[in-house]
């Protein structure tokens, strides 16, 4: 077991959440509704949720974001999906944003699981899109391993905490004991969805060669997409990403 120290660094390197005041006022060119959910361990999850306007409404996109910043940078990224007739949920994890608590892996799996179950109270499991990105992949990989969806959409995943640290040292194991898991190859084993993934090869903070250890999980039909030239931030800027985005949310 790592020691308090460790776990200490680990949680500081891995979470990088921006903290907003609670009279924050998201700012955004499109109307959206602010939503709080209380926990049954006392948090508050504050989430944002942006409904689609276009004529043909296919469903909603249940989205976990990175390791950084709040809802004000990620909110924006609901304009690849409301334009394509899905509505779009997004939450701040415990720590970041208005959300109360401290960093946890688990009450971060537990949180996802209810803001799946508060979207299946106004959408049929096959209208329910589970999208990750980045450390988002985790609670995205978690909820696809256990509840019915239409989908699941990762984007710039890794296998697993350790073996991300091991490629960023290009070695089979990582230096030290991870003080999270967040174990993506674990749960994609299980998981019966259409998968796709994106990553793409400039990839600095996920490196290419973590994302590829999930390519022996996918199933017939599944997708790994390699965004030539990619990198983190940038992918849905790639005419590939949202050619293959389009035609996915279409058919799955």
């Amino acid at each position: 077991m790592p020691s308090v120290f460790s776990t200490f660094l680990q949680k500081k390197a891995l979470f990088r959440p921006v903290v907003l005041p609670a009279g924050h006022r998201f700012d955004f060119a499109e109307p959206f509704t602010e939503h709080f959910f209380d926990t049954p361990d006392g948090a508050s999850i504050n989430a944002l949720f942006f409904a689609s306007n276009e004529p043909v409404k296919r469903g909603v996109i249940l989205y976990f974001h990175g390791n950084r910043d709040n809802l004000q940078r990620w909110g924006a990224l609901h304009r690849d999906f409301t334009s394509r007739g899905y509505d779009f949920l997004a939450a701040d994890y415990r720590g970041y944003g208005k959300s109360s608590g401290e960093p946890d892996e688990q009450a971060y799996f537990s949180d996802a699981a209810l803001l799946y179950e508060w979207l299946r109270r106004q959408y049929d499991p096959e209208k329910i899109v589970l999208y990750g990105r980045s450390l988002g992949t985790g609670m995205a990989s978690y909820l696809a391993a256990r509840v019915q969806a239409r989908t699941v959409i990762l984007e710039t995943p890794f296998d697993n905490i350790g073996g991300l640290l091991a490629s960023h040292i290009r070695r089979h194991e990582p230096p030290f004991e991870p003080a999270f898991r967040f174990p993506n190859d674990e749960f994609l084993k299980t998981t019966r969805l259409p998968l796709l993934i994106f990553h793409g090869t400039r990839d600095r903070v996920v490196p290419y060669t973590c994302a590829e250890n999930l390519k022996s999980l996918l199933k017939p039909g599944d997708a790994f997409v390699t965004i030539e030239g990619g990198s983190h931030n940038n992918l849905n800027t790639f005419e590939l990403y949202q050619k293959k985005l389009q035609d996915w949310l279409r058919a799955c």
